[in-house]
């Protein structure tokens, strides 16, 4: 299994002051959590996109490219790129110099967006939100099967015998499709064979194994079997799990509670989210030994080859989270990989 870490690179302010760090200070700290996660040989990053006060990357491309330099081996993803409000043939070229930069470890996660605030900056209509996600999917995997392309769509001009560079190291550009759960999105990443990434943010995972299920008939029916899924939920990884839970509670919270506000969401509460703690919740937050526990369990229910950690959110410190990447990579990780490869077929 792939184990890495993804992050919206928040700028919240903490709660008790009211301050949050600088833009510039919340890049550089991006840059450091990316390259001690591939100092301790986890295997992906992925950098997501808005266009809010309250996160600091509009252009996960240029983050990747960057960390590309200071990287040897982590592979480097966004997560996700908002493909609705987005040009597929800038993405295609942003992603593929990501990928000439890196030396072959670039990806691109698609997806619709959970917010929509660029739809109106970029000037769709969100009445067009499935449609443009749709024409834009299309167009982005045409780029990627040929150098030149001949397409048209209802929401971009149409292409012409079109020559895109540059083209990328891998062949093809791996392009995972992030959902959040509907079944529509779950059987389009299957007829159209690409990895699933899915998001558990909320509830018992166990109520996604349906889900799961469906894209791998889906899959098998479109001919494209054995396809990877992967699991992303938030994580946290502490010493102890007094401290996991203390130190996380406050930035989780507080996010989660932003958010709701804008959505109508009941505040979090702290037996709530001891509750998400637990082993058949939605959080990954503990002790090592619980955060390994934690993801073996999930394997048995899902099988999937990759797991991707949201640790920075809210107003964690950056120290905080740099520690929890540590034990990610020197402690969770190894023990995960050593219960996997015992519980393979193979070792019987």
């Amino acid at each position: 299994m792939q184990i890495g870490l993804y992050t919206f690179a928040e700028l919240s302010p903490d709660p008790r002051t009211g301050r949050a760090i600088t833009p510039q200070q919340r890049v550089r700290d991006l840059m450091e959590e990316i390259e001690l996660a591939d100092q301790v040989g986890l295997d992906v990053f992925g950098v997501g996109e808005h266009h809010r006060p309250d996160f600091v990357v509009s252009s996960p491309a240029v983050i990747l490219g960057a960390a590309a330099i200071g990287t040897e081996r982590i592979r480097l993803s966004s997560a996700v790129t908002v493909l609705s409000s987005d040009d597929p043939v800038r993405v295609f070229q942003d992603f593929a110099t990501v990928d000439l930069l890196s030396g072959g470890r670039a990806e691109i996660m698609a997806g619709g967006g959970s917010c929509i605030e660029s739809f109106p900056l970029f000037g769709y209509d969100l009445d067009d939100y499935d449609e443009l996600f749709a024409e834009k999917l299309e167009l982005l995997l045409k780029l990627r099967e040929s150098e030149k392309v001949t397409w048209s769509g209802r929401h971009r001009p149409a292409l012409h015998d079109s020559g895109v560079y540059p083209r990328p190291l891998q062949d093809p550009l791996p392009i995972w499709l992030a959902v959040g759960g509907t079944p529509n999105s779950i059987v389009r990443a299957a007829s159209l064979g690409l990895p699933l990434a899915l998001a558990i943010i909320g509830g018992a995972p166990e109520r996604f194994v349906p889900l799961v299920e469906l894209y791998r008939r889906a899959a098998g029916e479109a001919g494209h079997p054995g396809l990877p899924v992967g699991i992303n939920s938030h994580t946290y990884v502490a010493d102890t799990s007094q401290q996991a839970a203390d130190e996380f509670f406050p930035a989780y919270a507080g996010m989660m509670n932003r958010i709701g506000r804008e959505r109508g969401w009941s505040p979090m509460t702290r037996p709530q989210f001891d509750e998400l703690r637990s082993l058949r919740g939605a959080l990954v937050v503990g002790s090592p030994q619980e955060v390994v526990e934690k993801i073996l369990f999930q394997h048995e229910l899902f099988g999937h080859q990759r797991f991707l950690a949201q640790i920075s959110v809210g107003h964690l410190p950056h120290a905080n989270a740099m520690r929890a990447i540590e034990l990610l990579g020197t402690e969770v990780v190894p023990a995960v990989r050593t219960e996997l490869e015992r519980r393979a077929p193979s070792a019987a």
